[in-house]
This record gives structure tokens, sequence and C-alpha cells, in this order.
């Protein structure tokens, strides 16, 4: 069977996080500039390649400075690594749904992940154009990919998590 290829919609995808703060409550943030595709031999998706990047300058946590923080040395360094990666290396059927697992790249350090992923299903637009939905979930340590930076109050209250819950809803618009 040939290969398909789809494209990420950007208009109709998202690319959020979740990180607590003080321990009491969860920061949410979003990388507003990506890309990705999705190539496969099946029409169930099982065995599908992946690809996706971010713009690390694209952050966006609704606060300026600290959004200053996250792209400085300190975080991301997004001046000498402006992207995240991700290139999955399978994603296989899990009852109804499925497992992406890949290799994350952040800055310099690429680490296997494991994501779940929901299938939204599949369907026309009004343009005539075949779209696939998904929803992908999981949770990264920060540390695991040198975001060591750490606070702590005077009370002796760590500022940020290390948990890093994902949230990526996606569109992908098949190539003819």
């Amino acid at each position: 069977m040939a290969t398909t290829k789809w494209v990420l919609d950007p208009m109709h995808s998202e690319v959020q996080f979740k990180v607590k703060h003080l321990v009491i409550s969860t920061v949410t943030g979003s990388f507003k500039t990506f890309e990705g595709s999705l190539e496969t031999e099946n029409d169930d998706f099982t065995d599908a390649k992946v690809d996706f990047s971010l713009d690390v300058n694209s952050i966006d946590t609704n606060q300026e400075q600290r959004d200053g923080h996250l792209k400085s040395a300190e975080f991301f360094d997004a001046e000498n690594f402006p992207k995240i990666s991700f290139k999955s290396t399978s994603f296989t059927k899990d009852g109804d749904d499925y497992k992406l697992n890949g290799d994350l790249t952040i800055k310099d350090v690429t680490k296997p992940v494991s994501l779940d992923v929901e299938h939204g299903g599949v369907a026309g637009d009004f343009y005539g154009n075949t779209k696939a939905g998904f929803e992908v979930t999981g949770k990264v340590n920060r540390k695991d990919f040198g975001l060591v930076w750490d606070g702590v109050t005077e009370a002796g209250s760590v500022v940020l998590g290390s948990d890093i819950k994902l949230i990526i809803n996606v569109q992908f618009a098949k190539q003819a």
C-alpha cells in the first residue's frame, strides 16, 4: 500500500503544557508556532511515522516576564536551541486509542518518551479535504532534559514542579 502523507493544520491545533507552581496551583502555557507531519501506510494509523517540532520563542504563559525567563539560558535557551522536536519510534493500537513512543529533544538532550493518543476520528471539511484529529497527552520530567532551574521561596516551598503535563490537540490534513 502507498504511503499517505498528512500535514498538521495549525489553525485547528494547539500545544499546551501544565506545571505545578508552588505545589498548590497549576500554570498552563502553550506554544503558538509548531509544525508536524504524519506518514501512514494503514487506514487505522498503526505504525504511522510522526514528526513534530515547536518554536521555543512562541511560548506563551500569559505573563511576559515569565515567558522571557523560560526563553532564557536558565530554561530553554531559545537563542541556542530555538526548536523542540519529536520523532516517533512507534505508533501502536491500544484498545480504541494509540500509544506513541518517540524521541523528544529539548535543548541538546534527546530522551525517549511515551505518550497516549486518543483518535478523534477522520472527517471531510467544507473544502473537500480529509482531516484526522488526535489528542496527545503525557508527562515528562523537565529535569531529564536539562531544565533544572529551581527556585525556593523564603518559606522553603519549591516554586516549580518537575513534571510537565502535555496536552496536544492536533488536526492533520491528508495530502493528495
